[in-house]
């Protein structure tokens, strides 16, 4: 080996290791079924994903190691004893299936991983962990117990009872290394250990049909135990378990009484294990402090009944009774993900003395959960809150549109100095709370609002240069977080909080830019298939808390558009392996008890629910819940989703139904144009609704596609003066249908119209969250919640993927397309969304002839962007011209603009319009 020989070595080998010093790639956010460290998952193969970052552009990763071990000493030293992947050369880097030893139920398990990239090597990420849950039946050793009947403090006519309070000492004699809960309490729990509660989890656990599925809490309380004695304490709450109202049984479905079914699972040091379980040695009563409780009409608490200490060792519970074994109530048990928690305390922005002891409360903003009082008082003294969202015009709560939701909490002093007191077992949607009996002298530092849903972080920003467009987008937020109940609810406040399925299926695709909402979805998910009947049915709400199978598509299908959701959002295979049967189910279901002649679907129930009257005062004291069936919705909706299912099929693998669901859709859109196509260029009843489906999904042929765009426009545009005209169905569409066909100008129209109907017309009037109806304010107080999302539509999609430039190509954001709408008006955007591959960015402004944009792609994704000139010479990069090179490149021009293809990282890019 000559000299140049060995110096080329030379040189190559400290360029690498330069390249790799200065790459700096790590490895973060490491989860486990996208969960931080989540404890208790029931999967028993879990997946495993985690973000790449580093300073240089286009890093990719090549290759990945895991190591999944069953202790930290282990993982300390590179032992993969659980599982070790071995180099897998890979670009994945989410939902990586475990594929090591079987995993105990119980069995904590922790894990790292290292990748291999383009630009270098990355050392071992962090450590991350999981604990699994009880895999099996078997695992649960305890037995349901609770009192199956009534007492006299309950009140059957009301749909009332009393709280349950449940107790069992206990003492350890060793010292102990880990102690673990597992607690299913039906309808709400709280659970004590000492006195003291475990855990931060609110109106636990999730809602269900608790015939089919019951969620369970996993608790980690070794903290809270020593070895000597301890107690366990119990509260029950109704929750959906007992009904709010049992008039209708035919309609409304209620499972029993509260009961219980814990275990606490305790390893000592010393290697032996005991188990701690619901049985007949535990003691309760429905003699407490809460003495009435549901989710539409409130809690009464009575602070004298509290029992001192009950929770605690040593409690004198002779007067208690012994706990009865009770029938379970028959469903599968699944570890919960996230549940609700106080997310929020919120501060009134004002009190208003309305009499002696009377006040009027105003927060300032629509939300849900309750409010936490402190007051001192004579024993005895009851103060009442009652709730709602707004007020009449003498300065009065405006109850009516709750129904027959009374949603009020009653407190009792017991005397004696400050208390303090929030409810446990009940929730309300409101701005405004009356406060009638409060002893003394009243003030806002007195009262907190406690903003409650489910505990899902942010997962994206937005922000533009129009306040209206700001506003929108906050009222938005609001209302989809106040929803968030362990079920995408309608509404928080009055006498229904049901979930149904017409609400979401493209508003949860809005929301998932909002919210890290995959795991919540995924649940529901579960809970529409689960609802299915033996014959294919889905209901209208799922869980089926009301038996609505009202057989149409719009409202059912919602369960293909969530499923594909989560996959364009999160790349997740395994939700459409796991519902692709029940779909296909469904789908036939349909089409064969609902094909009518000519072949199109004929059954359809809501039709474009609630589209706006003509005019507000056409609307003024109308109910709105007029159904008015359309078989072209029915049609229209029903073809689509056989294209999404035959793109299904093949994502699974299954060419053979593909084939089958692409001749069906054929024939369905020949059937649709010659049911529903006039030759005068419309569609249907001529609404905008059937014409923008019918250009929307692909109905129209080509030939007729410039006519009926035209024929769209002039609707907006003459006949509605600049607004829209649709109800829940076609507001899913319109935003994006007029964007695609180049009239991005008149959807900003709709977007920041102030008059009616239009979204900027519920803020003109004062609303902070999205009303249920566009003429909420003068319609029938039957319905008109203040706080609903089903009006949305395909908003919150239009902004981030049209305005603001953020939508997946392919593989859920490993490929972004971006491509922002630069239309009049609008001088800036500056957007963000947490993908599952890390964060990407969007900031662009437009000053007179300039236009830039700053991006930013997250490692181990690439992006294609458009840029609106057509001579790609006057592209600048940080301030300097084009050159193609593995981080840039040129992929083609169209009329209006110029393509680039980026690799991951930052890019500030400007042009002279």
């Amino acid at each position: 080996m000559n000299a140049r020989t060995v110096i080329s070595i030379v040189l190559v080998f400290l360029s690498t290791l330069w390249h790799q010093a200065t790459a700096q790639i790590t490895v973060a956010n490491l989860r486990t079924e996208l969960r931080s460290n989540p404890i208790g998952i029931d999967v028993a193969a879990p997946r495993l994903s985690w973000q790449l970052q580093g300073s240089e552009r286009s890093i990719q990763q090549e290759a990945y190691r895991v190591l999944v071990a069953s202790s930290q000493e282990k993982l300390d030293q590179n032992i993969g004893d659980f599982w070790d992947s071995g180099k897998q050369l890979s670009n994945n880097s989410t939902h990586v299936i475990y594929a090591g030893r079987a995993l105990q139920s119980g069995a904590a398990v922790f894990w790292k991983v290292k990748v291999y990239t383009n630009k270098g090597e990355s050392k071992w990420s962090e450590p991350a962990g999981w604990t699994m849950g009880l895999l099996h039946y078997k695992d649960w050793t305890g037995r349901w117990i609770g009192f199956d009947r009534y007492f006299p403090s309950d009140n059957a006519e009301t749909g009332q009872l009393a709280a349950r309070y449940f107790r069992k000492e206990f003492t350890t004699t060793k010292q102990i290394k880990q102690a673990t809960a597992y607690v299913m309490g039906l309808g709400l729990y709280e659970l004590y250990i000492d006195g003291k509660k475990i855990g931060d989890q609110v109106l636990a656990p999730v809602p269900t049909d608790y015939t089919k599925n019951i969620k369970y809490n996993v608790l980690d309380v070794t903290k809270s135990l020593s070895q000597g004695k301890h107690a366990l304490g119990v509260i029950l709450g109704n929750g959906r378990f007992y009904a709010m109202r049992q008039a209708k049984p035919y309609k409304v479905k209620t499972f029993g009484f509260p009961k219980l079914q814990m275990q606490l699972m305790l390893t000592y040091t010393d290697g032996s294990t005991e188990v701690i379980k619901t049985d007949d040695s535990w003691k309760g009563t429905t003699e407490g402090p809460i003495t009435a409780n549901n989710e539409y009409d409130g809690e009464n608490y009575d602070a004298r009944k509290e029992p001192t200490g009950w929770a605690n060792p040593d409690f004198d519970d002779k007067t208690w009774l012994k706990a009865a074994f009770v029938q379970e109530p028959g469903g599968n048990y699944e570890a919960q993900s996230e549940g609700m928690k106080v997310m929020q305390d919120i501060a009134p922005v004002s009190i208003v003395k309305k009499s002696e002891g009377k006040y009027i409360l105003d927060f300032g903003q629509n939300f849900s959960g309750w409010v936490k009082m402190t007051v001192s008082g004579t024993r005895g003294t009851a103060v009442t809150l009652r709730f709602a969202e707004s007020l009449t015009e003498d300065g009065e709560l405006f109850t009516t549109n709750l129904r027959d939701a009374k949603a009020t909490d009653h407190y009792i002093l017991k005397g004696g100095g400050k208390e303090t007191w929030e409810p446990r077992f009940t929730y309300h949607g409101f701005r405004y709370v009356e406060v009638s009996g409060y002893p003394g002298v009243a003030s806002k530092s007195n009262f907190v609002g406690r903003f409650v849903y489910d505990d899902i972080p942010d997962a994206g920003t937005f922000m533009s240069s129009n306040p209206l467009i700001n506003q929108i987008y906050q009222n938005a937020w609001w209302g989809i977080a106040s929803n968030y109940k362990g079920i995408p609810v309608d509404c928080p406040q009055r006498n229904e909080r049901q979930p149904w399925l017409g609400d979401r299926p493209v508003s949860a695709y809005g929301e998932n830019f909002l919210f890290d909402n995959a795991n919540f979805y995924n649940k529901w998910l579960e809970d529409i298939r689960l609802s299915q009947k033996e014959d294919g049915a889905l209901p209208d709400v799922a869980p089926a808390f009301w038996r609505y199978y009202s057989d149409n598509v719009s409202w059912p299908g919602t369960y293909l558009f969530i499923a594909d959701m989560l996959y364009q959002q999160t790349g997740d295979l395994r939700v459409l392996e796991k519902h692709y049967p029940a779909m296909k189910k469904w789908m036939d279901y349909m089409q064969a008890r609902y094909t009518g002649p000519g072949g199109i679907i004929t059954k359809d129930s809501y039709g474009d629910w609630c589209f706006p009257p003509v005019t507000i005062e056409a609307g003024k004291g109308k109910i709105a819940d007029k159904k008015y069936p359309s078989t072209l919705i029915a049609t229209s909706y029903y073809y689509h989703l056989l294209q999404t299912i035959a793109r299904f099929s093949v994502l699974i693998g299954n060419e053979r139904d593909q084939t089958d669901f692409v001749n069906r859709a054929a024939k369905m859109k020949a059937n649709f144009n010659t049911a529903f196509y006039h030759d005068a260029g419309y569609y249907g009843s001529n609404s905008l609704t059937d014409n923008l489906l019918a250009l929307s999904f692909g109905l129209v042929e080509d030939t007729n596609k410039e006519k009926l765009s035209n024929r769209i426009v002039e609707i907006i545009e003459k006949e509605n003066q600049g607004h829209l005209s649709t109800g829940l169905i076609g507001t899913q569409w319109i935003m994006r249908t007029l964007t695609d066909i180049g009239r991005v100008d008149l959807a900003y129209k709709i977007a920041t119209n102030k008059t009616y109907p239009s979204w900027g017309y519920m803020v003109e009037n004062g609303a902070t969250t999205i009303w249920e109806l566009w003429n909420g304010n003068t319609a029938h107080p039957k319905m008109n919640s203040q706080n609903h999302v089903m009006m949305l539509g395909d908003l919150l999609v239009w902004l981030y993927e049209d305005l603001a430039g953020i939508k997946s190509k392919e593989h859920a954001f490993q490929t972004v397309v971006m491509k922002p709408q630069v239309v009049a008006g609008l001088n800036d955007v500056d957007a963000s969304y947490k993908s599952v591959y890390g964060t990407i960015q969007s900031n662009w402004s437009k000053r007179k002839s300039t236009f830039k944009w700053k991006i930013s792609i997250p490692a181990n994704t690439k992006a294609e962007i458009f840029l609106p000139t057509t001579d790609s010479s006057t592209i600048l990069e940080s301030n300097q011209k084009l050159n193609n090179n593995e981080d840039i490149q040129i992929l083609k021009q169209e009329k209006t603009g110029t393509w680039l293809a980026i690799g991951s990282g930052d890019y500030q890019f400007s042009i002279k319009l």
